[in-house]
């Protein structure tokens, strides 16, 4: 890893990114909905990927039905438990490494999540991560607004002492995770293909690198131009 004194802190999303995703939030979502007597296009499901579940959730129920959207989440947070408990919960091959080597070279690690706290804890006590593997958790909870607005980015630099977006990178597996990205104005902007959104959709979002698996993270300071997109990159590595 050749990123130097330039790379202060890894923010990191949690489910497809760096815990594996099995299809245990979209089951989940669209279980909760059904028992609520909604139904969801799969284009409907796709587009809030990434986002707070809680936010997620009331976007499709509609802004004015607050109680109802609060007895969905709830539903779907019952669902989301028993799917986890049922087929288990495993970390991205790799993903523990790459906290544990960017820590050791004195990069700060944030994970961040549409989910709650309560659930992220749940996830992150499942793979044995509950206690201090990143410096920072920030949840959908501790914001005002989820992505893609900035503010989770903000938080995690803000609890990890982190004042320049220019020695940030973002990693996720969603467009709304490089919109994030974008919008906090991280110079490392990286979308990772082990999730809920394939390579057309990413590209199409305005990252800077789009790498297999969080396993390759180092390719991106490693080879400043392996996977930089063609499109052209809001903060290329190279500046």
């Amino acid at each position: 890893m050749h990123a130097g004194n330039e790379l202060d802190l890894v923010v990191l999303d949690m489910a497809g990114t760096t815990i594996a995703d099995q299809g245990q939030v979209p089951a989940a979502m669209l279980a909760a909905l059904k028992a609520h007597g909604l139904t969801l296009s799969s284009d409907e499901l796709t587009s809030v990927r990434g986002s707070s579940k809680r936010e997620a959730i009331r976007s499709l129920v509609g802004p004015h039905r607050t109680a109802f959207a609060d007895a969905v989440y709830v539903t779907f947070r019952g669902e989301l438990v028993q799917r986890y408990a049922a087929a288990g919960v495993q970390p991205i091959a790799g993903a523990a490494a790459v906290i544990r080597d960017l820590r050791a070279r004195g990069v700060r690690v944030a994970l961040n999540t549409g989910f709650d706290r309560e659930t992220a804890m749940l996830l992150l006590e499942a793979v044995g991560w509950a206690d201090g593997i990143v410096d920072t958790v920030v949840c959908g909870d501790d914001v005002r607004r989820g992505r893609p607005a900035p503010y989770l980015i903000h938080r995690a630099m803000e609890t990890t002492g982190v004042t320049s977006v220019r020695k940030v990178a973002n990693v996720g597996d969603t467009t709304l995770d490089l919109w994030a990205g974008h919008n906090a104005g991280v110079r490392w902007n990286v979308g990772v293909l082990s999730g809920a959104h394939d390579r057309d959709m990413l590209a199409g979002a305005p990252g800077t690198h789009i790498i297999e698996t969080l396993a390759d993270l180092a390719s991106v300071w490693d080879s400043p131009a392996a996977g930089l997109r063609s499109s052209g990159a809001p903060f290329p590595c190279s500046r």
